[in-house]
């Protein structure tokens, strides 16, 4: 997809934040569309991937090693901050409440996983409305569907990893099922809409 049609998609669009969620493959998406992205990334960038505990401090390490961004695992009631990935830690579900805080829980899975991209998507979603851009990548499962129809209904912007260059192509393809999205797009152009969002600063 060309710029000009990516530009569109963002204009006149205010973002405060930007959440992605992924499961299998998705360590290899996020290192295809973050590297670029500048320490003055005007946004927060709120991430769960379904991942085991063991590795949660390992990928906080990977991706400080490769971006520009700081990279942090989201703490229970930590404020997010513009040019920063967070990770949502490995067996808590993350939300984001009414004064814009993170918030930590314990409570059952979400389609067998914990974190859930839907709990983070649809809670983000009642907070920042219109203001959110939501990404949901390659997964094996039906986790973040309902999540991103949820940004989706509150006006924000979705955008939906291509199912056919996906490792995993459920998860996209159930998002699609689901609700149609703003945009389905190859992890390159993704990778580009994020460069571009920093030049649609209202």
């Amino acid at each position: 997809m060309d710029d000009a049609t990516l530009a569109l998609a963002l204009a006149k669009r205010r973002i405060s934040a930007i959440v992605i969620g992924a499961s299998a493959g998705g360590v290899n998406a996020l290192i295809e569309i973050l590297p670029g992205l500048p320490r003055a990334f005007p946004y927060p960038v709120l991430t769960v991937l379904h991942v085991m505990r063991a590795r949660q401090n390992q990928l906080v390490e990977v991706f400080s090693q490769r971006l520009a961004l700081r990279v942090e695992e989201a703490v229970d009631k930590g404020e997010p901050v513009a040019g920063t990935l967070y990770f949502a830690p490995a067996d808590y579900h993350l939300s984001i409440e009414a004064d814009r805080v993170f918030s930590l829980s314990l409570e059952p899975p979400v389609h067998f996983a914990r974190p859930a991209i839907d709990i983070t998507m649809e809670t983000a979603a009642d907070v920042y409305g219109p203001e959110l851009v939501g990404i949901l990548l390659t997964g094996a499962n039906h986790d973040g569907a309902a999540g991103l129809a949820a940004i989706g209904r509150a006006g924000g912007l979705t955008v939906v990893q291509d199912p056919a260059e996906a490792q995993v192509s459920v998860m996209p393809n159930e998002a699609i099922r689901l609700r149609a999205p703003d945009l389905v797009l190859p992890l390159r152009d993704i990778r580009r809409l994020l460069q571009l969002s920093m030049e649609n600063l209202q």
